[in-house]
């Protein structure tokens, strides 16, 4: 349950806020002072990923009730 929580919000977060999200990951990734330049699609991937995570916890929601 806890996951499916955890995953749920990601996913709403990511959805509604991507650019914030894989900034902050891609700042944790890399290494302070570089310079990273993602491509436009980087976001739109998080968007799909997150509504994934959005998809699969409503659904696992349900087959647990």
């Amino acid at each position: 349950m806890a996951l499916r929580t955890i995953l749920l919000l990601l996913g709403v977060v990511e959805l509604l806020a991507p650019k914030q999200i894989v900034d902050f990951w891609m700042d944790v990734a890399t290494e302070s002072g570089s310079d990273v330049e993602l491509r436009p699609w980087v976001y739109t991937a998080a968007r799909v990923e997150g509504v994934a995570f959005v998809v699969w916890a409503l659904r696992r929601g349900k087959k647990e009730s």
